[in-house]
């Protein structure tokens, strides 16, 4: 059976801080097995369980019951890992290529409207640095300068994009992919 990563939202950021060894026991409670963990920051490694929109709703609603808040879930396979990686047109070798640190993949909800990325290219051009680019349920981001200082966060974009979102830069998913085929 394959394996799939389910980005956890909101996880140790703010006030919902979460340790994931308790997080692993969360979701061993709730009937999944074969967890595991790569970073402190949400990233949950499942057997792949066929149904990534029910897996989404089942991870949501652990975090809600056992942590009192809410998270989104982002369930992907290691093929659709390993392109938001290749498929990046920000991540690379060159100077036209961020480093691995700024250089995101945000992963969506659902597809946003092409019209709706188009016009926060346009919008933002005028007042950042940052590049953007959209792909199949993610939206690529090179933040030039660093997260901290960009106008372009994961509220704006939800609000702007009409679907909800999670980031992981270019070293976090690297060491996802690399425990997922491990």
């Amino acid at each position: 059976m394959g394996r799939v990563v389910a980005f956890l939202g909101s996880i140790n950021v703010g006030g919902n801080r979460i340790k994931m060894v308790d997080l692993v026991d969360a979701l061993e409670d709730a009937g999944f097995g074969d967890v595991s963990t790569v970073a402190a920051s949400g990233n949950v490694i499942l057997p792949d369980a066929h149904d990534p929109a029910m897996l989404e709703m089942r991870l949501e609603s652990v975090v809600q019951q056992r942590f009192g808040f809410k998270s989104c879930a982002m369930v992907r396979t290691t093929a659709q890992i390993r392109s938001a990686i290749e498929d990046n047109p920000f991540h690379g070798t060159g100077p036209e290529h961020g480093t691995d640190k700024m250089v995101h993949s945000i992963f969506l909800s659902q597809q946003p409207d092409v019209a709706a990325v188009e016009a926060v290219i346009v919008e933002h051009s005028a007042r950042g640095s940052e590049r953007l680019a959209l792909g199949d349920r993610v939206l690529f981001l090179d933040y030039v300068h660093g997260v901290g200082v960009s106008d372009l966060s994961n509220k704006f974009l939800e609000r702007r994009l009409g679907c909800k979102g999670t980031a992981r830069n270019m070293s976090s998913l690297k060491r996802i992919l690399g425990k997922m085929t491990a």
